[in-house]
């Protein structure tokens, strides 16, 4: 068989930089597969894209040697134009996707430029939303759609050109468990029902294996560091090796002495052979000891019966209850539309309850304006454009400090400082339109951090980061956590997050709180999980199968593990 992708020997250097980031690239793709594409950030995972979109070289130049062809085609001769007609785009970022002022405008917008008859369109807009899903979405604005949904549309806008490849770039990003879990499904019969080759570019790993692929390039320094079936990539150290995070019921395996096999399956957890396993898992669970639970703090931030409705008579939030303690780090997830940002948005005063009360230090806050609750809380945005408002990075980062009238010296000081913590010291001087969404996340961060807030509420922080920069930006929050003792709330879909850094979990569902627990508790009930959108942990499936009795233990053990394994550097903790 032909192959619809192929690279040979291909190297890519981009005009501005020193070094390839391509370098002698040699892979192949052919026609109907679902090749899934991980690999840090920096690694030449999206520029590899940019190669089979026409991307590169028409709005990214430089200097190339090898070949590539898509659909037995040049994209350097064909030009973006001619390749989306062969190839269709699904962003990270889908808000910069959209051009109509409703979704079906937006989705017919390749059929007009292509002058197709008006009843054709109509037609063919038809098919390609119920393919999706989208059929009542049909009149709305893009804007108004949830994140599920405006991927969605996405999908309907490159469908309906019939491309015959499809590149979903982070389709997981901004999506809550259950909504990533429907759309890592509706790829997957895409791929299927209508004969598509699929590429997803994805650091969700597990989340993205819901559904099988059959293969996984790992791309490293720009190179392919490994092309392998997912069961055979599983039962090898390369993921850790090239710093992607592995499922968590693999590593679980693992920290027990485990060697996997690839013949027992390991890409689903469901129908995995824990057999040859099973004993040594019980045997290193039993071991571990868990920390005695810590004395109650003074509270730093009390919910009270808070109601709120943006319409008469439609509660987004019905009597929500809580109490944060002073140093807690916390998560609040939910699905999407739940409330939880509704909520950040109560707490710091850009919206106000329709009934009951919120506490900061005790003291009721309803007198307080936006401008003084920001001295002491700092609120970090999911979506990175709507907060940033400077042209570049430095002074994005300094405008909270300017703005209070900090000295100029001071201001490159602690700049310099929180960029350099996270991760963007080398861009100091770099206009933000040249980042990357994950970047532009990282430049909002740093833009609060630098105003030390007692209180960070982060909504959504590790979207779209790798796991290297995910677990910098972490252990950074833990650092401030404990060291500074600032308390921490992150609104998250991430339940690695979760589990990994946080010590209690509210979970919001349908403008109500359905619980108050461990993040272990709440993930290994599925009454709880169903309801928020949440996904149960892979960690209670390990535990179920493998007749572990108390798997919400199974999970606290587990978390303590791995917390102790990161504390001494990534070396395997003492029993």
């Amino acid at each position: 068989m032909t192959p619809i992708i192929e690279f040979k020997n291909y190297t890519f250097k981009y005009r501005s930089q020193s070094e390839p980031t391509l370098r002698d690239i040699d892979l192949a793709v052919y026609p109907g597969e679902k090749v899934l594409i991980v690999g840090p950030s920096g690694s030449g995972k999206s520029t590899l894209v940019h190669c089979i979109n026409g991307m590169v070289p028409f709005s990214f130049s430089g200097e190339s040697s090898g070949t590539v062809t898509v659909g037995g085609k040049d994209p350097a001769k064909t030009g973006i134009f001619g390749m989306s007609k062969i190839v269709g785009t699904v962003l990270q970022d889908t808000d910069g996707q959209f051009i109509g002022l409703t979704v079906a405008e937006d989705v017919a917008f390749a059929l007009e430029n292509d002058c197709v008859p008006q009843d054709r369109m109509f037609e063919l807009v038809d098919q390609v939303a119920d393919v999706v899903d989208i059929r009542t979405l049909l009149g709305h604005a893009p804007t108004e759609l949830s994140g599920g949904q405006k991927q969605r549309v996405s999908m309907a806008g490159v469908l309906v050109d019939d491309v015959d490849v499809l590149l979903f770039d982070e389709p997981l990003a901004n999506l809550d468990p259950a909504t990533g879990k429907r759309a890592i499904d509706l790829i997957d019969r895409i791929c299927r029902e209508r004969e598509k080759t699929v590429i997803i570019i994805e650091h969700r790993l597990e989340d993205a294996l819901y559904r099988d692929v059959d293969r996984i390039i790992v791309i490293g320094e720009g190179r392919v560091a490994a092309d392998l079936k997912p069961d055979e990539l599983l039962c090898s150290d390369i993921l850790v090796r090239e710093g992607i995070r592995e499922p968590l019921y693999v590593t679980a395996l693992k920290h027990a002495g485990c060697h996997l096999k690839s013949g027992d399956h390991p890409q689903h957890i469901e129908t995995m052979n824990l057999a040859p396993y099973e004993r040594q898992l019980r045997e290193w669970a039993e071991k571990v000891k868990l920390p005695e639970k810590r004395p109650e703090k003074r509270s730093a931030l009390e919910v009270l019966d808070l109601n709120f409705s943006y319409m008469t008579g439609k509660p987004v939030l019905s009597d929500i209850h809580f109490r944060i303690e002073k140093g807690e780090m916390l998560a609040v997830v939910g699905k999407n539309g739940a409330g939880k940002s509704t909520l950040s948005n109560l707490i710091c005063g850009f919206l106000q309850p329709d009934r009951g009360k919120i506490l900061l230090n005790g003291a009721d806050i309803a007198d307080k304006s936006i401008k003084e609750r920001g001295e002491v809380i700092g609120l970090v945005m999911q979506n990175p454009n709507q907060m940033i408002s400077k042209p570049m990075i430095f002074d994005e980062v300094a405008l909270g400090l300017r703005v209070r009238g900090v000295p100029e010296e001071q201001v490159k000081e602690r700049v310099y400082e929180k960029l350099k913590i996270c991760g963007l010291y080398p861009f100091r001087n770099w206009p933000v339109s040249a980042l990357s969404f994950g970047q532009k996340k990282r430049v909002t961060i740093a833009s609060i951090l630098v105003m030390d807030p007692e209180i960070l509420i982060l909504d959504e922080p590790t979207a779209g980061q790798d796991y290297r920069h995910y677990t910098e930006i972490m252990e950074f929050l833990k650092q401030l956590n404990e060291t500074l003792g600032i308390t921490i709330i992150m609104i998250t879909h991430d339940m690695h997050l979760m589990l990994e850094y946080t010590d209690r979990a509210i979970v919001i569902a349908d403008g109500q709180l359905v619980a108050d627990d461990t993040p272990a508790s709440v993930l290994t009930n599925e009454a709880v999980a169903d309801r928020a959108y949440l996904k149960k942990t892979s960690l209670y499936d390990l535990a179920v199968r493998c007749n572990i009795a108390d798997a919400s233990g199974f999970v606290e053990r587990f978390i303590y593990y791995e917390r102790q394994v990161r504390a001494d550097g990534g070396q395997t903790a003492d029993l």
